[in-house]
C-alpha cells in the first residue's frame, strides 16, 4: 500500500496542493488528507469538480482533482469541451469500482469495464497508481511531465491502494446573504447584445470576463475581444465553476462571470459550492432569456425559478435584480466598490444579433493569452 501522508507530501512538493473532489470510497483517504492539509473544495458533482480545477489551473495554480469513475460520465462535458481544446492540464485520480474480477455493486460493473478505455477515448494520458510506492513515485514523475506539457493525466486508483487518514477538521462556511433585492417593477427585457456591452463598459484592467458558451461568448467578442476575456465553448453550465477556481486562484483580480439560464439550469448545484466558498472577487451575471438561444430558440423553464432566492439560499452574500441596463450598471459599479460575492438575475429578451460571428482566435490562444493578462496583474501589483 502507498502510505498517504507521504504521498501527498510528495505532491506537494511537485506543486499540487489545491484538490477539488467528490466523495469516492476508494479515495476517502487521499480525501481526508487534503482537507487536513490543503485547500480542498467538495463540489457537487464531478463535472464543476472538473470546471472549479480547470478554474484553478487557468488563474496558475496546480489542482488535482478526485473522483469515482461512476461519475466520470458528469465529467465528460467540460474534460471533452473545455480541457481538450482550451489546453487545460489536470491531475487527476479516479477510483476504480466495478473492477473486472472483483466483487462489487451492480451499478459499478458497466463502469469498471470501461473507464481505462474512456480516458483512451477523451485523450487523457493514464495509468493503473501501483501500489508499491518506489513505482508509484516513478508515475507520479511521468503524470508531472505530462502536465508540464499541458496534457491532462488520471490516476486509476484500485481499492486498498492507499493506507487510512482518519478525516481531523470539517470546514463550516461562516458565508450568509447579507443583502436581497427582489423584483420589484416591469422587466424592459434589453437585447443580450446590450446588456453585455453595459457589463463590457465597466471592466478595467484588472477585470476577466468569462462567457458562457453559445451566442453570449460570441456576442462579447462581437463586441470587444481582449486578452481579458475568456469565451468559453461547449461545457455547458461551467461558467460558474470556472469562474470560482479562477476567483480563489487570483484573489486579486475582479472575476465576472456571465452565465444563461439554460446553463445555470444544467448545473444548478454549483451555485451551493460558490456560495459555499464565498470569494469576495467574483460577480455572477445571470443573462436570462428564458430560451436556449443558440439552438433554435426552445423555452427553458426559468419563467418560473427564483434564481435570486435560490443564490441568497446558497448564501451570496449579494443578490439582486436588475430591471434595465442602468440597473444592472449601478448593480455592477456597487459590487466594484464594495465587492462581496454577489448575484445578480437579469431577464433580457429572446434573440441575438444578426449576423453574428465566431471568435477567430483558438481556445487554447484564448487561455495563453489569459494567462498573460493575468502574470502581467500580478508583475503590475509587485512594482
Amino acid at each position: 500500500m502507498i502510505e498517504t501522508g507521504t504521498w501527498g507530501d510528495e505532491l506537494q512538493k511537485l506543486g499540487f496542493s489545491s484538490f477539488v473532489g467528490v466523495p469516492c470510497s476508494y479515495l476517502k483517504s487521499l480525501i481526508n488528507y487534503a482537507i487536513n492539509e490543503c485547500d480542498y473544495i467538495g463540489a457537487a458533482n464531478e463535472g464543476d469538480a472538473v470546471a472549479i480545477a480547470s478554474g484553478a489551473s487557468l488563474g496558475g495554480k496546480k489542482t488535482v482533482v478526485l473522483m469515482q469513475n461512476s461519475g466520470l460520465t458528469n465529467a465528460v462535458s467540460p474534460l471533452a469541451s473545455l480541457n481538450y481544446p482550451f489546453r487545460i492540464p489536470l491531475l487527476g485520480f479516479i477510483g476504480l469500482r466495478g473492477e473486472p474480477g472483483k466483487p462489487d455493486e451492480p451499478q459499478h460493473q458497466l463502469m469498471g469495464q470501461i473507464t481505462t478505455r474512456m480516458l483512451d477515448l477523451l485523450n487523457i494520458r493514464h495509468a493503473i497508481l501501483s501500489d508499491d510506492p518506489e513505482q508509484a513515485k516513478q508515475q507520479l514523475a511521468w503524470a508531472s511531465q505530462e502536465i508540464e506539457l499541458l496534457h491532462p493525466f488520471f490516476f486509476v486508483v484500485r481499492k486498498d491502494t492507499f493506507t487510512e487518514v482518519p478525516l481531523l477538521k470539517q470546514e463550516h462556511t461562516s458565508a450568509k446573504n447579507v443583502l436581497k433585492k427582489k423584483k420589484t417593477a416591469p422587466d424592459e427585457l434589453p437585447s443580450r447584445y446590450d446588456a453585455l456591452a453595459v457589463i463590457h463598459s465597466l471592466k478595467d484592467d484588472k477585470t476577466v470576463l468569462l462567457a458562457t458558451t453559445g451566442k453570449t461568448g460570441r456576442e462579447l467578442y462581437d463586441i470587444a475581444d481582449a486578452p481579458g476575456h475568456l469565451y468559453i465553448v461547449g461545457s455547458m453550465g461551467c461558467v460558474g465553476s470556472l469562474g470560482l477556481g479562477l476567483a480563489r486562484s487570483v484573489p486579486d483580480l475582479d472575476v465576472v462571470t456571465i452565465d444563461g439560464d439554460g446553463s445555470l439550469l444544467m448545473r444548478m448545484g454549483s451555485l451551493a459550492t460558490i456560495g459555499f466558498c464565498h470569494p469576495p472577487n467574483l460577480l455572477h451575471i445571470l443573462l436570462d432569456n428564458n430560451a436556449h438561444d443558440s439552438t433554435g430558440g426552445q423555452r427553458t423553464v426559468s419563467h418560473q425559478v427564483d434564481f435570486a432566492e435560490i443564490a441568497a439560499s446558497c448564501n451570496y452574500r449579494s443578490v439582486g435584480y436588475a430591471h434595465n441596463l442602468d440597473e444592472l450598471r449601478s448593480a455592477i459599479s456597487e459590487w466594484k466598490r464594495n465587492k462581496g460575492l454577489t448575484f445578480i438575475h437579469m431577464r433580457i429578451a429572446p434573440g441575438s444579433k444578426q449576423p453574428l460571428g465566431r471568435p477567430t482566435i483558438q481556445p487554447y490562444e484564448i487561455n495563453q493569452r489569459l494567462q498573460r493578462f493575468i502574470t502581467d496583474h500580478r508583475l503590475r501589483r509587485k512594482d
